[in-house]
């Protein structure tokens, strides 16, 4: 059983944009969205899980370097929601992402995915030419 619920993903072609949403799958887990340090990480086949994007308790974000500019983190306390806005996507954005909480209290960007406690299934996105 996961903890987060990851939607958004698919199939997009290169600049097209997507916009992946993550919830968690009790109740009991949704603080953790509002309140700790929450992440988005990706995985392409045959490489390392990779931290895309960390978002703060304070609010503040930060992202990997080759998403800057790109990408955006944000949450809706309200819906206890967090999205990952993806624009401008190029063929190596292609990955599974997965969305991560309990994290850090510094939240920065050298995150490892053993740092999160929370994790969901992950969701597919695929960047064609």
């Amino acid at each position: 059983q996961w903890d987060l619920v990851e939607s958004g993903g698919g199939s997009v072609e290169t600049e097209g944009s997507l916009r992946l949403s993550c919830v968690a799958a009790r109740s009991m887990h949704s603080r953790h969205i509002t309140r700790d340090c929450v992440a988005w990480f990706r995985q392409a086949p045959g490489k390392q899980r990779e931290v895309v994007a960390t978002l703060a308790r304070d609010g503040r974000s930060r992202y990997s370097e080759f998403v800057k500019g790109r990408f955006t983190i944000s949450k809706d306390n309200s819906k206890t929601t967090l999205y990952l806005q993806m624009n401008n996507l190029k063929l190596g954005d292609t990955a599974r992402y997965y969305c991560a909480a309990i994290g850090p209290s510094d939240c920065g960007i050298s995150v490892v995915p053993e740092n999160f406690g929370l994790w969901g299934q992950g969701t597919q996105v695929t960047v064609s030419s």
